[in-house]
Protein backbone atom coordinates (compact mmCIF):
# COMPACT_ATOMS: atom_id res chain seq x y z
CA UNK A 1 0.00 0.00 0.00
CA UNK A 2 3.12 2.07 1.05
CA UNK A 3 3.87 2.03 -2.92
CA UNK A 4 0.89 2.90 -3.94
CA UNK A 5 0.67 5.38 -1.94
CA UNK A 6 3.81 7.21 -3.15
CA UNK A 7 3.37 6.49 -6.37
CA UNK A 8 -0.20 8.48 -6.36
CA UNK A 9 1.78 11.49 -4.80
CA UNK A 10 4.52 11.51 -7.47
CA UNK A 11 2.13 11.10 -10.05
CA UNK A 12 -0.82 13.81 -9.04
CA UNK A 13 1.89 16.44 -6.95
CA UNK A 14 5.22 16.01 -7.50
CA UNK A 15 5.49 15.56 -11.09
CA UNK A 16 3.11 18.37 -11.66
CA UNK A 17 4.70 20.70 -9.73
CA UNK A 18 7.67 23.03 -9.09
CA UNK A 19 8.12 24.46 -5.65
CA UNK A 20 10.23 28.06 -5.08
CA UNK A 21 10.94 26.22 -1.60
CA UNK A 22 11.91 23.33 0.61
CA UNK A 23 9.33 24.92 3.08
CA UNK A 24 6.32 24.88 -0.07
CA UNK A 25 6.66 21.75 -1.13
CA UNK A 26 6.74 20.24 2.49
CA UNK A 27 2.89 22.51 2.69
CA UNK A 28 1.59 20.81 -0.55
CA UNK A 29 2.63 17.07 0.59
CA UNK A 30 0.88 17.49 3.89
CA UNK A 31 -2.03 19.09 2.42
CA UNK A 32 -2.01 16.24 -0.35
CA UNK A 33 -1.85 13.53 2.20
CA UNK A 34 -4.69 15.35 4.45
CA UNK A 35 -6.73 15.18 2.01
CA UNK A 36 -6.26 11.53 1.12
CA UNK A 37 -5.87 9.74 3.81
CA UNK A 38 -9.38 8.90 5.45
CA UNK A 39 -8.56 9.64 9.32
CA UNK A 40 -12.20 8.71 10.47
CA UNK A 41 -12.13 5.18 8.73
CA UNK A 42 -11.84 1.82 10.89
CA UNK A 43 -8.63 0.34 11.05
CA UNK A 44 -8.52 -3.39 12.37
CA UNK A 45 -5.43 -3.61 13.26
CA UNK A 46 -5.97 -0.69 16.02
CA UNK A 47 -9.38 -2.49 17.40
CA UNK A 48 -11.71 -1.36 14.78
CA UNK A 49 -11.37 2.55 16.23
CA UNK A 50 -10.35 5.58 13.50
CA UNK A 51 -7.39 6.89 14.03
CA UNK A 52 -8.94 9.97 15.41
CA UNK A 53 -10.86 7.79 18.06
CA UNK A 54 -7.39 5.82 18.50
CA UNK A 55 -5.34 9.20 19.31
CA UNK A 56 -7.84 10.57 21.41
CA UNK A 57 -7.68 7.16 23.36
CA UNK A 58 -4.55 7.24 23.98
CA UNK A 59 -3.84 11.12 25.04
CA UNK A 60 -6.24 10.55 27.74
CA UNK A 61 -4.48 7.59 28.42
CA UNK A 62 -1.54 9.22 28.78
CA UNK A 63 -2.80 12.08 30.46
Amino acid sequence: MAESFFATLECELLDRRRFATPSEAQRAVFAFIEGWYNPHRRHSAIGYASPVQFERQNAAASS
